[in-house]
């Protein structure tokens, strides 16, 4: 038999940031699964529109996230099977792979509710038609709470000094505590260096969550920010069979396929409880402060000053549990942050956190969470559904 002719495929991706990075490697782990795929890529930006080093190019398929005009254009003069890789749906004709925006909105509204958050904002950006939709899920799933959602929306020219400003001023008139979902990781961090120009604590008076899980953008903001982590890369896998469905010569439906997310990844920027309660919240932040380290009860009763019997009446009372569970419940927050975030040993995260030995870590945190950190580890960052197939 001969062998199989090769595809040449164009992969019209942006390389320069964390979400479309992991929608390639979920190309790449289908084409080295099959025998014939040769892909051609070009490093650039999601506003590229210099396509020439396509020039001369003679391919049999496109992998494209469609977000631009230009972008647009090109798919119709290359006239070859594609599948869209963006919500924006510039060319609607085609069959697309996308997150689901809905799912995403309903999460971030239920991850504030359950903090005892009862006002919310949206923070978008006008340039993405995706941002866009997110912000109208977003609104819709606060209206289903009994409540409206502010919106703000970031102009192109965003990272100005003065653009900052603007939105510092915006948060400064929302009303306290909110919980602001920034429609991607990247607006995210402007609206934390627009908490620090207005002087708003987070989580404390703003809780933010952002949206793709950029490990160095969740990890670099002051505080940390909590993130809706999409499932990315079973998004590219996805994309790139459908294109091999479509270069066989089968005709596939246009439209969206939409991919839940798999998990939202909470930072200090979001972990808050809303409480009335005074001495609970000096509490509560005490407690956040000093999860990376062995705290114990009595160091949170020094600092408000109360009884273990009075203020674990106050704990159970506003949330269901007592001061020791709840530096629990941090504390193997914290592990798991590391767990999913991080490669180092469990010796390096006992270490950091304070544990006297990386074996007791390990046993509190299966017996807190069911698993065992190597296996909450896998869970998270390994195999997925899709792969194990």
């Amino acid at each position: 038999m001969p062998a199989p002719r090769t595809r040449h495929v164009a992969l019209l991706v942006e390389t320069s940031n964390a979400y479309a990075r992991a929608l390639l490697t979920g190309v790449r782990k289908y084409a080295e699964a099959r025998t014939g795929w040769s892909m051609y890529l070009g490093e650039h930006s999601r506003h590229e529109t210099d396509f020439s080093w396509l020039d001369g190019w003679r391919g049999d398929g496109v992998l494209a996230r469609i977000e631009t005009a230009p972008t647009a254009e090109l798919v119709r003069r290359l006239d070859l099977p594609t599948v869209d890789l963006s919500a924006a749906r510039l060319l609607p004709a085609l069959p697309g792979v996308e997150t689901n925006d809905d799912t995403i909105a309903r999460w971030a509204v239920e991850h504030f509710a359950q903090r005892g958050l009862r006002h919310f904002a949206y923070c978008g950006d006008e340039r993405f038609a995706w941002a866009l939709k997110r912000g109208a899920w977003f609104a819709e799933h606060v209206r289903q709470q009994g409540s409206t959602a502010h919106e703000f929306r970031m102009i192109p020219s965003g990272r100005r000094a003065a653009d900052r400003a603007r939105l510092a001023a915006w948060l400064t008139r929302l009303p306290k505590p909110v919980g602001l979902l920034a429609c991607y990781d990247i607006a995210g961090q402007e609206v934390l260096e627009a908490c620090t120009l207005a002087s708003l604590a987070v989580p404390d008076e703003v809780a933010v969550i952002g949206v793709d899980n950029d490990e160095l953008i969740g990890n670099l903001t002051s505080p940390p920010l909590s993130s809706i982590a999409p499932d990315t890369t079973h998004m590219g896998h996805l994309a790139a069979q459908l294109l091999d469905q479509m270069m066989d010569g089968e005709v596939l439906e246009p439209g969206l396929r939409l991919i839940d997310p798999t998990r939202i990844v909470t930072r200090q920027s979001s972990d808050i409880l809303a409480v009335d309660d005074p001495l609970v919240v000096e509490a509560l932040r005490f407690i956040r402060d000093g999860a990376e380290q062995n705290l114990k009860v009595e160091a949170v009763l020094r600092h408000v000053g109360l009884s273990r019997r009075a203020l674990d009446h106050r704990f159970e009372r506003l949330l269901g549990r007592t001061v020791h569970a709840e530096i629990l419940r941090v504390r193997m927050g914290r592990v798991a942050e590391l767990l999913s975030s991080t490669d180092w040993t469990l010796h390096r995260i006992a270490e950091r956190l304070g544990f006297s030995h990386s074996e007791y870590m390990g046993v509190a945190f299966k017996k807190y969470t069911g698993t065992s950190p190597g296996q909450y580890r896998r869970t998270v960052t390994g195999s997925v559904p899709w792969q194990e197939s």
